[in-house]
C-alpha cells in the first residue's frame, strides 16, 4: 500500500497570486502599506500566520495577526467569487485515479487553516471526501519545513513514510516532506526546479501523471 500526499495551494488550485494578491490587499487596507510579489515568497507553503507576520516584521510593522488573516480571508473569497474554475491542469484526473486505486490512500496535507481550503477546494470541484484524510494548518503545530503535517498524513492514512509520495510546489514543501522520510514530486508551478533543492522529480505539470508513475518515484 501507499500513500499520495497533496499539498493544496500552488499545487491542486492555482491560488499563489489570488493568496497573494489578498494580502497585499489587505496590508493596504489596514496598515497604508503597499507591498510586493516578491516579500511573500520567502513565506509560501508556511501557513496563514507566518504568511501575514513575517513580511510586516520585514517591514518593521506591528500587525495584529488574527485580524490581518481575517481580512485577508475575506479578499480571497472576494478573488474566488469569479467562478473560474482553479484547478491546474490534470488534477481532478490524477486525483480521481489514485482514489480509484486499491492499492493507494490519498491524504490532504496544506499548512492552510481549514475554512479556507473549503473555500479554495470548493472553487476547484475538488472534495474533501475524496481523501482519506485531511491535515490542515489548525491541527498542527509546527508548520512547514517541520515535517510534522506530513507526518500526520502519514499517520493518519496507515501507511509508512517511505511509501508516502509527497506532491508539492514549494521551497517550504519540498524540504519538509523530505524531512519526514518521503519521496517529493515537485511541480514547478510557483519555483524553479533550482530553487526545488532536495526534490526526487520535477515536473511542470500534474497533467498526465498517473498512480504507476507514483509507483515508480517509490521505487528505491
Amino acid at each position: 500500500m501507499y500513500a499520495a500526499l497533496f499539498d493544496m495551494d500552488g499545487v491542486l488550485a492555482d491560488t499563489e497570486g489570488l493568496i497573494c494578491e489578498a494580502t497585499i490587499r489587505m496590508f493596504e487596507e489596514l496598515y497604508g502599506v503597499r507591498m510586493k510579489e516578491s516579500d511573500f515568497l520567502p513565506y509560501v507553503g508556511t501557513g496563514a500566520i507566518r504568511y501575514v507576520d513575517g513580511p510586516a516584521s520585514d517591514y518593521g510593522i506591528t500587525i495584529n495577526t488574527e485580524a490581518a488573516i481575517a481580512r485577508r480571508h475575506e479578499n480571497f473569497v472576494e478573488l474566488l467569487e469569479s467562478g473560474r474554475d482553479i484547478a491546474f491542469p490534470g488534477v481532478r484526473e490524477l486525483l480521481c485515479a489514485v482514489r480509484d486505486d486499491a492499492q493507494w490512500k490519498m491524504a490532504l496535507a496544506t499548512s492552510t487553516p481549514i475554512d479556507t481550503a473549503r473555500v479554495t477546494l470548493r472553487a476547484t470541484r475538488i472534495e474533501l471526501s475524496w481523501f482519506d484524510a485531511v491535515m490542515h494548518g489548525g491541527l498542527v503545530t509546527r508548520k512547514k519545513p517541520d515535517p510534522e503535517i506530513f507526518l500526520a498524513a502519514s499517520a493518519a492514512c496507515g501507511i509508512p513514510p517511505s511509501h508516502c509520495a509527497v506532491i508539492e510546489d514549494s521551497v517550504q514543501g519540498v524540504a519538509a516532506g523530505k524531512a519526514a522520510g518521503m519521496k517529493v514530486l515537485a511541480v514547478t508551478n510557483t519555483f524553479t526546479p533550482e530553487q526545488l533543492i532536495g526534490a526526487d522529480e520535477f515536473i511542470s505539470s500534474l497533467e498526465g501523471i498517473t498512480p504507476d508513475h507514483l509507483v515508480r518515484l517509490l521505487q528505491p
